[in-house]
């Protein structure tokens, strides 16, 4: 079971029904979801129709969801109504730093709740590359050969740890700027016909969508390229921009007024 546009469901190439005959269960709205909203989607092992709830996958921050917080009081509430269930639960933590820095939360509690917690030091923390995965022994164990049967395995890697250490140590306690950052573009875009809800923006990613009468996302994200600010189509329709430590206040500000300029052009 995800959240509504998680990550594994969109970004991966269909590579859990291929390589693992996976399928997803969308629960709630936005990236989180609550326990009502587990037991309406659990489905039982053993039916004859039903494929079984086996695993609950949480995203935090949610990257579709605008780099939204999963609430944490109900991550412990969906956790403790899993367990008994026997249904394990995975934390897709590849922003959980950002998480810490926005709840004020330490990353040990946001991953207390889980068997297995994942966290990327590529993202926020601007590490060149690298993910760890952390969980019991024996978890770890499987993960190990899991990993090797799909090709994941790594060899030489101690200058990518060295980057990682360096970055656990010098990335985390600036990450609330990246969060300011993405505030001041999003208040930008709010000005603007386009489609923005700033509640969504509290961490470092920044969503928006465009109406018909504003260009697509395609001309949105040439326009700007043309004016020095790199952005994403997420749909035909919807745009992602996100902040990292290469981007300074005053490049927010004026990343903002390009964007609102860009969106302004009907």
């Amino acid at each position: 079971m995800v959240g509504a546009e998680a990550h594994i469901t969109w970004h991966e190439a269909g590579a859990s029904a291929a390589n693992s005959g996976v399928q997803f269960t969308v629960a709630g709205q936005g990236g989180t979801f609550d326990v009502a909203a587990f037991r309406d989607g659990y489905k039982p092992s053993g039916h004859v129709v039903f494929p079984p709830t086996t695993l609950i996958a949480f995203e935090n921050t949610h990257n579709r969801g605008g780099g939204v917080v999963f609430p944490q009081a109900d991550i412990v509430a969906l956790c403790e109504a899993a367990r008994p269930l026997g249904v394990g639960t995975y934390l897709d933590g590849a922003r959980l730093f950002n998480a810490a820095v926005a709840t004020g939360l330490s990353l040990a509690e946001l991953a207390a709740p889980f068997d297995v917690v994942s966290v990327a030091l590529s993202k926020g923390l601007g590490c060149p590359v690298g993910s760890l995965v952390a969980g019991t022994v024996e978890a770890m164990r499987r993960g190990v050969r899991v990993r090797r049967m799909l090709g994941g395995a790594m060899r030489q890697s101690g200058m990518l740890a060295a980057a990682g250490l360096h970055a656990l140590d010098s990335g985390i306690d600036r990450l609330a700027e990246d969060h300011d950052h993405a505030r001041i573009i999003a208040q930008h875009i709010a000005q603007t016909d386009a489609q923005i809800d700033l509640a969504t923006v509290q961490t470092n990613i920044v969503i928006f969508r465009l109406p018909s009468h504003l260009p697509d996302a395609d001309t949105v994200v040439r326009l700007a390229r043309e004016r020095g600010v790199l952005i994403g189509a997420f749909a035909p329709r919807t745009v992602r921009a996100v902040t990292h430590l290469n981007v300074s206040a005053a490049q927010a500000q004026r990343a903002g007024q390009i964007l609102a300029s860009v969106l302004e052009r009907t």
